[in-house]
């Protein structure tokens, strides 16, 4: 069985969302989407990021999908809550190592700057790859520690 993931989106990365959730749809992947609902140039990101950031924090989610135009935003919104480590990454390379070195608990992706193709090969990487722990267990806890 998965896990539930969280998704969240502003309006920049709305259409981007909805393709994520069709890819999760398609892997039998369960998904909650905390928003936005539709194209809204009045849903800005860090309703949507803390929302995401929120629930994986929180722990009511493993983890979550967060978007906005760059990415950007979402990451820095996302990346101010606890225990969160939200990456964002454009290629499917960049997603490996966020799972195996970093334990992405948030993936982020920029609406304008990865295609649907991009974005469904990322989605591949991160939900099929473990975090490597070892010496990269030992520079979390260094993040833990630094209070943030």
């Amino acid at each position: 069985m998965h896990e539930k993931i969280v998704l969240g989106s502003d309006h920049a990365g709305f259409e981007l969302k909805e393709f994520v959730k069709k890819e999760l749809e398609k892997r039998g992947i369960p998904y909650e989407d905390a928003g936005a609902q539709k194209l809204d140039p009045n849903d800005d990101y860090p309703v949507f990021a803390a929302k995401v950031a929120r629930a994986v924090s929180g722990g009511d989610y493993t983890r979550g999908i967060a978007m906005c135009g760059s990415g950007i935003g979402v990451s820095i919104t996302a990346n101010r809550f606890k225990n969160i480590r939200a990456t964002l990454v454009d290629t499917p390379d960049l997603a490996r190592i966020a799972r195996s070195h970093n334990n992405s608990n948030i993936l982020v992706m920029g609406g304008r700057t990865v295609d649907e193709e991009t974005a469904r090969q990322i989605l591949d990487a991160w939900l099929s790859t473990k975090f490597d722990g070892g010496r990269h267990e030992r520079r979390l806890k260094q993040l833990e520690d630094t209070g943030a």
